[in-house]
């Protein structure tokens, strides 16, 4: 459920760009199994490459694991690049460090976050 939010989130905010912008790049491998993997750039500097592998094939536990990442820039000139995965343990975003210009405040409560739910120790 997370990860259709942060899709739906990365697709609105794709849906308010510019409408000039270019797809410069497109790629898609299925094999229709379960295994799969996308990616893309626009020519904005928008990106979002994706990774799907079937786990516990053929059992009552199925699924796909995923990972990938995506990054944007805003009007404002921010840079932002998010890293996630979700298998069997949730979906895990990652805002990486040093492109989003965060206040102490937030990074504090980000770092918090992180111990909390055992990223970091």
């Amino acid at each position: 459920m997370k990860l259709l939010l942060v899709l739906c989130a990365f697709l609105a905010v794709a849906a308010a760009a510019p409408q000039d912008v270019q797809l410069i790049k497109y790629n898609m491998n299925n094999d229709g199994l379960g295994t799969y993997n996308f990616d893309f750039e626009q020519s904005d500097g928008t990106k979002h490459e994706q990774t799907g592998e079937l786990r516990n094939p053929g059992s009552e536990n199925e699924f796909v694991a995923v990972r990938g990442s995506y990054s944007w820039t805003a009007p404002d000139g921010n840079a932002f690049d998010v890293y996630y995965t979700a298998d069997e343990n949730g979906f895990k975003p990652d805002i990486a460090p040093g492109r989003v210009p965060l206040s102490p405040r937030l990074l504090e409560l980000f770092r918090s976050y992180e111990k909390e739910i055992g990223l970091r120790s």
